[in-house]
């Protein structure tokens, strides 16, 4: 390749668009509350670029006011689109401040839009002998391709970087020429940009008239050779084709000058640059900076998901830094770390080894002193059954702190814990920690038990912002500016290469070690008075700390599992999905891949075609995800059996092969982990194996709860379910009386509403009007529309939207309720359960109806699940205290949902089962009754 010179132009917010509904489902929000999900969407694709294809030069265009000119030729072109999301609106100062601090430039004209800047930047760099690559994925700027000029479209879902040259556009457009693109896109219309197009004319028609044509002009002047309908149309809308063609037309001569000197890449103000990041608190995006712009990238990642990608002549790639600088020769100036954050080099601190001996017996002394100390244990493993203890640090003063390491042989480690035991055990000394749960089971190891009270900062930091990540280096840089040494520093990254704890040399082990405790101890004197601010001590104290507790003696217990019933039911689930390839396949006419996607769709919508309009996905193939397939379901025999197919398939590998794996050798047993912090909601989640998911609607689904068993003979499973929880929450706080009424008169809800909406006689009431009242009746705690409901149910959408309606009018104070979930949340920025457990909204007041509208939905819907979480918690901490106090052998195991189970020794399962029917029901004071309804069995599926 000759030494041309290459200039990117970015398409700014196509990048920032597409960034931003990237992370939709999960959008990053730092500690402000801000969401940085567009921000980081775009760094992240700039930086692709730079990383990729060290360009010389570069620039970012920007829209601004919309383009002039299509407007007064169209006052509809672009009007039917959402207000700008507020994430969005926010993200362009800052993006732009970025840019100027890495002497990018941003090139913005009032009145034209960034595809026009675009389109005339490159043509004027194609005269002064330039490649240029318009980086967007906006596949419009087809039309400017040329011998130099090429798109350059992002990476995304897993497919690389795609370069779309001359070739490229021919195939996808169906042209001979680039600018044809303008006829095809004109004939066509396009949506996003509310083009009207010619009517009736899709991609296949267009690129047909092209190929006979040749232009939006030469088929208007030849409709004659048109037939029937099509002709009328065409020759109707002459007008409308012409105003298309010009709407679609990127412009190449707008008031801007390519600037050679202005665009070329130069060394940013690293600094500045920084000091954004970190006020937006993107930790990875720094150090990418960092690593980018300084002597590291020296490595040609070009090769990079086998996509070869332009490069410079080999020369001068990785030819020292300033490669990426249009090789000045310069010398290579390492930008450097430049962060207001302190670490370890900058604080002045004392922390110490303690020896055996008089040192121990002095440390000892002080420690039992104390009325709140700060540990932290290191171990040899994450598995806290697994784990051995190589050292434990402690603090109770900032910046001051004392490490006592632990011997490998197991008598010594003994002998040295039990020096500790007074602290553990002492009633009167405060444990604080990060993630106490994981030191409680590893000590519970050595027979220590961890009395008194207990403050955990990762529980704390949940309750203040349950929406943000809660590990200690994203604490400690947030609240403490404080940037802690990473384990990665001592043992190396992952891998077989990754050494063992133990390896590290004392010293090294002693500063990290009591470090973390030094940082965890300033962090829980940060949340005290946070917690207090947002009336949450309460539930802290209250639910989650003592919560903590039971859940480590549930997950230190385990369940057994029946590993031959397993190996049974998977040569009966590989039997199943035989039965049902053969069934897809005779449909089909062929065999392919069931679970790729790709081929999947191919042989439902191109070759059975199924549907008039498949849906397809970003890349252009045919979309077959769930709900695509689960709304053609009832009309098509093959789409039930891909559906079952998948069911089993994953069935399969997510529990039926994968629980045996999980199974604790030491144990014989299965320890889920539970995890207090992860759902905004409150409730608890799974891991290792996750025990919510398992599918409880199919056969094959609940055969796998036939797998978990009682200990031996002399005990039986115990299961306890919550009957209908968020509706009886959803009644109380309502105050809904005709629905309380019903719940305390133990009518079944679902038949007593269907009696109701549809105006009969509660015994007359049919199995489909009481189907349909269930999911009204679970649909309204989810905001169900007239849409969502016809699509659950057999009702077309009007009878779906007068069912909804005559709901609201038979119980118009949950109507109510709802609406003033919704004002509360608008006025406050936030909704809570009944102990008072928040749940921070902050698109509740946007711009943008989509998000707003799911802000609205998990304003009503929080506070229902919020509660029932806390209920089940209280119930599970009530009976967790009475099996200890009765000294029980029997056990609780597993919490599901509504639902707790427990092994049970049979002697004591009359009085047992009383018990925890009763502590259940009386966990909380509602206005409706809780109902419990409890199983007993050989296996979870016999109890449930």
């Amino acid at each position: 390749m000759s030494d041309q010179k290459r200039l990117f132009l970015l398409d700014a917010y196509a990048l920032i668009f597409r960034g931003y509904y990237a992370l939709i489902k999960n959008p990053r929000i730092n500690s402000k509350g801000m969401d940085t999900s567009a921000i980081m969407g775009f760094m992240n694709s700039l930086f692709d670029v730079i990383r990729r294809e060290k360009p010389d030069h570069l620039a970012v265009c920007f829209d601004k006011g919309g383009s002039a000119e299509r407007t007064e030729l169209f006052p509809e072109y672009k009007a039917n689109r959402d207000e700008t999301p507020d994430a969005i609106r926010i993200a362009v100062p800052y993006i732009q401040d970025i840019l100027k601090a890495m002497h990018i430039p941003s090139v913005v004209l009032e009145g034209w839009e960034a595809d026009d800047i675009i389109g005339t930047l490159a043509k004027q760099a194609e005269k002064e002998d330039y490649k240029v690559y318009m980086v967007t994925p906006d596949k419009d700027f087809g039309q400017l391709v040329s011998e130099n000029i090429f798109m350059y479209r992002p990476a995304r879902m897993g497919n690389g970087i795609e370069i779309w040259g001359i070739p490229e556009v021919q195939k996808r457009f169906g042209v001979e020429r680039p600018e044809q693109v303008i006829d095809y896109l004109g004939m066509m219309g396009d949506a996003s940009d509310n083009i009207p197009g010619l009517p009736g004319v899709g991609d296949k028609t267009a690129k047909k008239f092209i190929a006979q044509f040749g232009s939006m002009e030469g088929l208007l002047e030849n409709t004659d050779q048109l037939k029937g309908k099509m002709k009328e149309k065409v020759e109707e809308h002459k007008e409308l084709g012409l105003l298309s063609k010009k709407l679609a037309t990127i412009c190449t001569d707008c008031d801007v000058t390519f600037d050679a000197k202005d665009y070329e890449l130069s060394v940013p103000d690293a600094e500045k640059v920084q000091e954004i990041f970190e006020e937006l608190e993107f930790r990875r995006l720094k150090d990418q900076f960092i690593k980018l712009f300084s002597q590291e990238e020296a490595a040609d990642p070009s090769q990079e998901n086998g996509t070869p990608t332009t490069k410079k002549a080999s020369s001068s790639a990785g030819s020292g830094q300033f490669s990426l600088f249009g090789g000045d020769g310069a010398s290579p100036a390492t930008i450097k770390d430049s962060s207001s954050r302190k670490t370890i080099k900058d604080v002045a601190h004392a922390y110490q080894s303690v020896t055996p001996g008089m040192a121990m017996k002095l440390f000892l002394q002080n420690l039992m002193k104390q009325t709140s100390v700060c540990f932290d244990t290191e171990t040899t493993s994450i598995n806290p059954l697994e784990a051995h203890l190589v050292g434990i640090a402690f603090s109770w003063e900032a910046t001051k702190g004392f490490y006592i390491p632990f011997p490998e042989d197991k008598e010594e480690a003994q002998q040295l814990i039990e020096q500790l035991r007074p602290f553990f055990e002492s009633e009167g000394i405060e444990k604080v920690g990060q993630n106490l749960k994981y030191d409680i089971k590893v000590l519970h190891k050595y027979n220590i038990q961890v009395k008194g009270k207990l403050f955990d900062t990762m529980l704390a930091h949940y309750l203040i912002n349950p929406d943000m990540r809660h590990n200690m280096d994203v604490l400690s840089e947030t609240y403490l500016n404080y940037t802690p040494v990473s384990i990665t520093e001592l043992i190396g990254k992952k891998g077989k290469n990754q050494l063992n704890m133990r390896d590290v040399p004392l010293e090294q082990q002693t500063e990290y070690a009591v470090e973390d405790a030094d940082i965890t101890l300033q962090l829980a004197a940060h949340f005290r008075p946070e917690l207090a601010e947002a009336k949450t001590e309460d539930l802290f104290n209250n639910i989650e700390i003592p919560l903590l507790r039971v859940l480590a003696d549930m997950e230190l217990e385990g369940i057994r599992l029946d590993e031959k019933f397993l190996n049974s039911l998977s040569e009966d689930l590989n039997n199943d999905i035989k039965d049902l390839e053969g069934k897809i396949y005779e449909a089909a006419g062929e065999e392919f891949n069931i679970g790729s996607p790709k081929q999947l769709g191919e042989i439902l919508f191109n070759k059975m075609k199924l549907v008039d309009k498949p849906k397809k996905t970003k890349t252009g193939q045919y979309s077959t995800s769930e709900d695509v397939l689960s709304y053609l379901a009832k009309d098509h025999q093959i789409i039930r059996d891909v559906l079952e197919y998948r069911g089993l398939a994953k069935l399969k590998s997510t529990y039926v092969d994968a629980l045996p794996e999980q199974v604790q050798p030491a144990t014989g047993r299965i320890h889920t982990d539970y995890m207090q912090t992860v759902a905004a909601t409150g409730r608890l989640s799974s891991n290792n194996p996750n025990l919510q998911n398992i599918p409880i609607r199919t056969e094959r689904g609940r055969q796998v709860r036939k797998a978990f068993v009682p200990r031996d003979e002399n005990y039986v499973l115990l299961a306890a379910d919550y009957s209908q929880i968020e509706l009886r929450i959803i009644a109380a706080l309502s105050e809904e009386t005709t629905m309380i009424e019903a719940f305390k008169n133990g009518e079944d809800i679902h038949a007593s509403t269907a009696s109701k909406v549809f105006n009969v006689p509660l015994e007359e009431v049919t199995r489909e009007q009481r189907s349909n009242a269930k999911t009204v009746n679970f649909g309204i705690i989810y905001g169900v529309s007239a849409f969502g409901l016809s699509n659950q149910t057999d009702l077309s959408r009007s009878e779906a939207k007068e069912l909804i309606d005559t709901y609201y009018k038979t119980y118009p104070k949950l109507r109510n309720y709802i609406s003033e979930q919704i004002d509360f949340a608008r006025e406050h920025g936030y909704v809570q359960t009944v102990l008072g457990r928040r749940r921070y909204l902050k698109d509740i007041n946007g711009s943008n109806a989509i998000v707003r509208g799911a802000a609205e939905r998990n304003a009503v819907n929080a506070p229902i699940q919020g509660s029932a979480a806390d209920i089940i918690k209280i119930a599970m901490i009530n009976i967790h205290k009475k099996l200890a106090e009765g000294n029980f052998k029997s056990k609780m195991l597993l919490q599901v949902h509504d639902e707790l189970v427990f092994d049970i020794y049979k002697p004591e399962l009359d009085e047992l089962k009383t018990m925890i029917q009763s502590e259940m029901q009386n966990a909380f004071e509602l206005p409706v009754p809780l109902d419990v309804e409890v199983g007993i069995g050989q296996n979870w599926l016999e109890a449930h």
